[in-house]
Parts: C-alpha cells; structure tokens; sequence
C-alpha cells in the first residue's frame, strides 16, 4: 500500500487525498454549473461569475496584496534597534483573522450595507440591521482569538528558550567539586599524573 502510495506521489506530485478532495470540487463545481443551466436566469449569474472573477483578480488581490505588504513593513518598522529576531513572528496572528473577516464582509456585504432590505423583510419578517454589529463582534472575536494563541505560542517559545539555556548548567554531575569541571577544561581533561620512569626512580 505504501509503495502504490509513493508511486502515485511520484507521479502526481502530492498525496493522493489531494488528488481526491481536487476531483470532488471538479464534481460539485459540474454539479452546480448543470442545476444553474437549467435556470432561465443562467445568463446573469454568468455575469456576476465573471464580475467576481474579474473583480478579485484586478481590484481585491492587488488591495490585499498591498495591505500586507504595508503590515509587513510595519511591523519591520516597530522592531526594536538592535535588529533581533522576534521568538514568534506575529504577521501571521494579524493575517487570519484579518482574512476571515474580509471573507466574511464578502459574504454578508448585502446585508451589512442593507441592499434589498424591502425584500428580505417581504422575505423572512426580519431586518438587515443585526448584519454590521454580528460582523463587528465576529471580528473582534477572531483578533481576540488571534491574540490569545498568539499570547500562548509566544510563552512556550519563551519557556522552551529558557529550559535551553538551563541545560548546560544541568550537565556537571551533582557529586563532583565545583572546580573539578573547570579545572578539567582547561587542562584538556588531563587529570591524572604521568607515572616516573625507571630511570627517574632510580638514585
């Protein structure tokens, strides 16, 4: 099994489960495309298609692009003077959540900007209202979050930096005299006296 595994590897050039979750989306993405063509309105979801598409790739991808650029440079910026690597890089903890709440605005943007608000109320008896504060609060949960886990990687990369440094020290054997160890590093670990010979024993 790991031999067909490796091989399929080799040739593909990831693990076979990526090959499987690909082939999935290929055939829910077929799924959709055959449910929306028998709609009669297939033309204009074609066309917010493609003014997604071409949205994403010439308006959002270079703003976000330049967005994390300009939070790179920060936070190379408020580093201290002495040009130190921090313990735990903290772009990626502003990433994710700022990531997850752009997706989120997306998602939800018609009801955060209340666009069709006579309808939705026509359609479920409820307003759009709730859309901005629920997205406001979801963010400040996911910075929240964000930070904790940051907060926790960063004292366990502290800890574990500090049980490092501890360890030499914990290497010298309890029993032996405190000079013993250095006295033996400086003399090469040659401690013991070389035995006369013969001719200096005799008188």
């Amino acid at each position: 099994m790991r031999t067909v595994v490796s091989r399929v590897t080799g040739f593909y050039g990831a693990h076979p489960l990526h090959l499987l979750a690909l082939l999935g989306c290929f055939a829910l993405a077929g799924y959709a495309a055959l449910q929306t063509a028998a709609d009669p309105q297939w033309p204009l979801m074609l066309v917010w298609f493609l003014a997604a598409v071409i949205g994403h790739d010439l308006v959002l991808f270079p703003i976000y692009a330049l967005a994390d650029r300009s939070l790179t440079t920060v936070l190379h910026a408020i580093r201290p003077a002495r040009r130190t690597t921090p313990p735990v890089p903290a772009v990626n903890y502003l990433r994710m959540p700022a990531l997850a709440a752009g997706l989120l605005f997306l998602l939800f943007f018609p009801g955060i900007i209340e666009q069709g608000q006579d309808t939705y109320l026509a359609a479920t008896g409820q307003t759009q209202q709730p859309y901005l504060a629920r997205w406001l609060l979801l963010t400040a949960a996911l910075f929240a979050i964000s930070a904790i886990a940051y907060a926790v990687r960063l004292s366990r990369e502290r800890d574990r930096k500090t049980r490092s440094r501890k360890r030499p020290n914990a290497e010298v054997s309890p029993n032996e005299p405190p000079g013993n160890a250095s006295h033996q590093r400086r003399s090469g670990g040659a401690s013991a006296r070389p035995e006369p010979t013969r001719s200096e024993e005799a008188p």
